[in-house]
């Protein structure tokens, strides 16, 4: 008997990537993210109940984000978290751009989660750089994850963004992503660090399984 037949949780792993280590993957209390391990291998694709990729970039004629910029845009992805009850398992956020996995659980779509997550964003955002209308273009990017390989394959390059750019040697060290928190700190710590903490969901060993 499964532990979806006994309604057992499953005991968190440990999940092992190149460059950043090992990371302890654990569920959060929330029986929507628990559910997330039992879910049903049908899929709605491109919508909801998918792990997606996403990419939002400014408009080239506004000015870089800066660290006050940063530390107003984790308040509002958190704040539309909240609101709307997506997870977010992995986050960078760059100079003229910021990356991101969510997860929008049925009947929630990634569309309906990343306009909450926009719109909290623009208006802040707005307001502290004393700017009037859109500051991200306005499509973002996304890419729905089909396999744990193509889901730690994308945190890896979230991750390394600020390395690849030349703003940090590693890539725990940028305060300003997850990368601290897969490499051990706790959440408490991100926390203070930061103000934006992940969602922690477990993820089967075997590269080749489809989330």
């Amino acid at each position: 008997m499964g532990a979806e037949e006994t309604g057992e949780v499953p005991k968190p792993r440990v999940a092992q990537t190149p460059l950043l280590g090992l990371r302890l993957v654990g569920l959060k209390k929330q029986r929507w993210a628990r559910a997330l391990t039992f879910m049903s291998r049908l899929r709605r694709p491109f919508l909801s109940d998918c792990f997606f990729f996403l990419t939002v970039r400014l408009l080239p004629t506004r000015r870089d984000m800066m660290e006050r910029d940063f530390a107003c845009l984790a308040r509002c992805l958190d704040a539309a978290r909240s609101r709307r009850r997506f997870l977010l398992t992995a986050w960078v956020f760059l100079p003229n751009h910021w990356r991101a996995i969510l997860f929008p659980p049925y009947p929630l779509t990634i569309s309906e989660a990343m306009k909450s997550a926009k719109l909290t964003s623009t208006n802040a955002l707005g307001r502290l750089r004393g700017e009037a209308g859109e500051l991200g273009q306005p499509r973002f990017f996304d890419h729905a994850l089909r396999t744990v390989h193509d889901y730690w394959e994308k945190v890896e390059y979230i991750h390394l963004n600020p390395v690849r750019r030349g703003l940090v040697m590693k890539a725990e060290n940028w305060i300003w992503s997850s990368a601290a928190e897969y490499s051990g700190v706790s959440p408490e710590e991100q926390n203070r660090r930061c103000g934006l903490v992940i969602d922690r969901v477990g993820l089967a060993a075997e590269a080749r399984t489809r989330i």
